[in-house]
Parts: structure tokens; C-alpha cells; sequence
């Protein structure tokens, strides 16, 4: 069992930057796939970003976000961050942090998915004003 808790969120002016970052609890965080996702007013939960296991030398990026956001990982301290400048209005939404444990090649699948994921935390609330 994992556990999740996300924290870096707030109010912030376009153009500006959050880095969030998600705490995970238990000693296997290193063959955990870690993600974000998101969800803005009236919408429906959408992948952001997404960050291999072990070494995380593989990131995922939607379109919406690629070259604002980085996605990293912290093995030593059980935490995925992200990264976000560059922020617009339409980034308004509460982000969540998702792992999922990658022993097989089937479970590698669905990255870009929630299906994808088994573990979430309770999101933080990201606002960018106009």
C-alpha cells in the first residue's frame, strides 16, 4: 500500500510558478511509476505528466504542458515534484499525484491513463489568475 500526499498548490498570476511535489510513503517508491493528473471546474480528470520507475530517466508529457512543466523524482526522499512555469488560467485545477508499481510489461502500459494508476493522493488545489 502506498500513500500519497501532494502539497506545493496556491494562487498564483499568469506567467508565473508552482512547483508542486507529492510524498509517498512505503520502501518500494523507486518501482513505482509516478504521475500527475488534473482537474479543472466542470472537466474531467486529465494526464499531465508522468515519470518512469527506478531512475525515472522516462518522462511523459501532455501536449497542453510540454515545455512549461518538468516532471522529476527524488528517490532518496520518496517525492515526484513538478515543476510548472509559464502559468496560464486554463492550468486552474486541483492536480493530483498517481503511482502504480511497474513489475511487468503489462502494468507499464496506459501511462497517459488513470487506469494506469492504483495509488492517489487527495490533490492540491493549483489557481492562476488573469
Amino acid at each position: 500500500q502506498v500513500q500519497l500526499v501532494e502539497s506545493g498548490g496556491g494562487l498564483v498570476q499568469a506567467g508565473g510558478s508552482l512547483r508542486l511535489s507529492c510524498a509517498a510513503s512505503g520502501r518500494t517508491f523507486t518501482s513505482h511509476r509516478m504521475g500527475w493528473f488534473r482537474q479543472g471546474p466542470g472537466k474531467e480528470r486529465e494526464f499531465v505528466a508522468a515519470i518512469s520507475s527506478r531512475t525515472g530517466g522516462t518522462t511523459y508529457y501532455a501536449d497542453s504542458v510540454k515545455g512549461r512543466f518538468t516532471i522529476s523524482r527524488d528517490n532518496a526522499k520518496n517525492t515526484v515534484y513538478l515543476q510548472m512555469n509559464k502559468l496560464k488560467p486554463e492550468d486552474t485545477a486541483v492536480y493530483y499525484c498517481a503511482a502504480r508499481e511497474i513489475r511487468t510489461a503489462t502494468q507499464a502500459l496506459h501511462v497517459d491513463e488513470m487506469r494506469g494508476y492504483d495509488y492517489w493522493g487527495q490533490g492540491t488545489q493549483v489557481t492562476v489568475s488573469s
